[in-house]
């Protein structure tokens, strides 16, 4: 990992710019070389040439669609609210994980990350609601309005962000702050020393997956382990406790100002043409891939990025580029935009409450809960299951999201499609923890050989996928799974191709079995390694394959998946009519 060298993307990393006025920030490729206008045109111009197929929402088959779309989907939440109710011979099993909630309800919230969340939300919206009016006084007393276009002129908002987080990470981890200011420190400090060698990025990674490793097996490590005088250091009371829990985000964010300081020498800013350099980066790929001056990859700005507050916690992912871009030339974010995405949290938030309280499905999952049920209701445990997963985390995202952009700082959008509305494995992982996407295919996937290397990037990518979020053998196996279940889209993709098969009347239709193959390939990859683990798996589908019911629950469900995707691929067309592309 000794360049940044240009690649043709693979599909699974792909991401096209949003044509939609929605302020996601998207990418179409990372390369080393800067942008230009020509660039930009022309990818406009490639996106407006996309051919669509005629509207299909009135067709005689499409009435057949929306009759059973009508009437299966309440059918399944009636199924999991069955598997869930008082009258369940197994509510006994996991009703003490359950909690008072609205109306005289039982409320789920045993799901450990979204309850911490959910429990501190107050707190949160307080320290936003303190945070914000004294960073917009700061920048309008000691910002210019006009972009920072010199080195010279010191970027102040980053010693306001920098004061701000000391306090906000000591609220958070009281005197573990030493040693997120160790490691980060530390990881400057390899920057700095290695500079243009082509050790610094293998000392980086190195380091970093290091840090990993120690945070789980030390879990957040003790002063007293270190010497038993500084035991008194750990008797100070915090908010959250475990740093080492959230710090897998701080971590993306030391590989990037590293590999991004170590390319910026590789291409210094000075070289680009210079009428380029004082317009200043204006698009979303411009900003990440473009060298910011000599003088920005300093510490201070580096802990600014590192620790900037509205992110620290869950992100969304920036890269340094993309944060002190924004400092030097800001994004002008509308009102109209701001108080869309304060609504769509507020959605988000009433919809997670309501599901929370008319269904149990994590206590379930949790105490394996579903002995002697019809097979069907264990099928929607695992889906809403997934369902919930993929609703907290947008919710949590969303808020510091929501934070960054009141602050002015636009991070990419996490989740830009439900959860329920993928039907390619590759599609899903565009548009599942988006900017995670894009740092891996930045970091990672790029440096590694791109497509020349696919088949075997794919496995190195999601084995560090797995490693970040968790070490333990459920990850690995999720991890791995996703790997291979991505091989046959793949080859699919290339035997069946549009190009060959496009003008069979019947395309539409293979498709759909492939997509259908696909959501049940992706829904079990994650039930084992986000729900129900290697054994809950084994049960389910022996219940699936063992036994008639299963076969013919098996049938319906394919049926019902069936439909659903040629829905999605209607909804893709339609999409691509108004001129949407989010290539996924």
């Amino acid at each position: 990992m000794t360049g940044h060298q240009e690649q043709e993307q693979h599909p699974l990393l792909h991401v096209n710019n949003n044509n939609n006025n929605n302020n996601d920030v998207g990418q179409q490729d990372l390369t080393d070389k800067p942008s230009t206008s020509g660039t930009q045109s022309t990818y406009k111009k490639r996106a407006q040439d996309r051919s669509t197929n005629p509207p299909l929402w009135y067709k005689k088959e499409f009435y057949i669609y929306y009759f059973a779309f009508v009437t299966i989907v309440p059918y399944m939440f009636k199924t999991a609210h069955d598997a869930s109710s008082e009258s369940n011979p197994n509510y006994e099993k996991y009703k003490d994980l359950l909690s008072d909630g609205f109306f005289g309800y039982k409320v789920d919230n045993s799901d450990e990350q979204y309850a911490n969340f959910r429990n501190n939300l107050p707190t949160l919206t307080l320290v936003c609601c303190f945070y914000l009016p004294f960073s917009h006084l700061f920048r309008r007393i000691f910002v210019p309005v006009t972009p920072v276009k010199s080195p010279l002129q010191p970027l102040y908002r980053t010693y306001f962000f920098l004061a701000f987080s000391i306090l906000y990470l000591y609220f958070m981890y009281g005197n573990s702050i030493l040693k997120i200011g160790t490691i980060v420190s530390i990881n400057y400090a390899i920057a700095k020393l290695g500079g243009s060698s082509r050790l610094m990025p293998a000392l980086t990674w190195i380091f970093n997956i290091s840090i990993l490793f120690l945070n789980e097996s030390h879990q957040g490590y003790k002063f007293s382990s270190l010497h038993g005088s500084l035991a008194w250091l750990d008797n100070h009371s915090d908010m959250y406790g475990r740093w080492d829990v959230n710090f897998n985000f701080t971590m993306l964010r030391l590989v990037s100002f590293n590999l991004d300081y170590y390319w910026s020498l590789k291409q210094k800013r000075e070289n680009i043409p210079k009428e380029e350099r004082e317009k200043g980066v204006m698009t979303d790929k411009e900003r990440v891939n473009t060298p910011t001056f000599a003088e920005d990859y300093n510490f201070i700005y580096y802990l600014a990025f590192a620790l900037y507050a509205p992110l620290y916690v869950a992100g969304p992912i920036m890269t340094f580029n993309d944060f002190i871009s924004q400092l030097r030339y800001p994004k002008h974010i509308t009102s109209k935009a701001l108080s869309m995405w304060v609504i769509r949290l507020i959605i988000c938030l009433s919809t997670m409450e309501f599901t929370m309280h008319y269904m149990h499905m994590v206590a379930i999952s949790k105490r394996q809960a579903w002995e002697n049920d019809p097979i069907l209701q264990i099928c929607m445990i695992g889906l809403f299951n997934l369902i919930l997963i993929w609703l907290k985390l947008m919710i949590i995202w969303r808020f510091f999201r929501l934070w960054a952009l009141l602050d002015g700082i636009e991070a990419p959008e996490n989740m830009i499609r439900c959860v329920v509305n993928n039907y390619s494995a590759l599609g899903f992982w565009r548009s599942w923890h988006k900017s995670y996407n894009l740092w891996i295919l930045r970091y990672i996937y790029i440096p590694l050989g791109g497509t020349q290397y696919a088949i075997y990037n794919i496995w190195i990518v999601f084995t560090f996928v797995a490693v970040w979020h968790d070490i333990n053998l459920k990850l690995l196996a999720w991890g791995w799974l996703i790997s291979l279940f991505i091989l046959p889209e793949i080859i699919a993709s290339k035997v069946f191709s549009k190009k060959k098969w496009g003008k069979w009347p019947y395309y539409r239709h293979l498709c759909a079995v492939g997509a259908v193959s696909n959501i049940m390939l992706m829904m079990i990859a994650n039930l084992v390694g986000f729900c129900i683990g290697v054994d809950g798996m084994k049960i389910m589908l022996h219940d699936l394959f063992s036994t008639l019911h299963g076969w013919l629950t098996m049938f319906c469900c394919f049926g019902a998946i069936f439909i659903c995707a040629q829905l999605q691929f209607e909804v893709r067309e339609e999409e691509k009519r108004r001129g949407v592309f989010l290539n996924c």
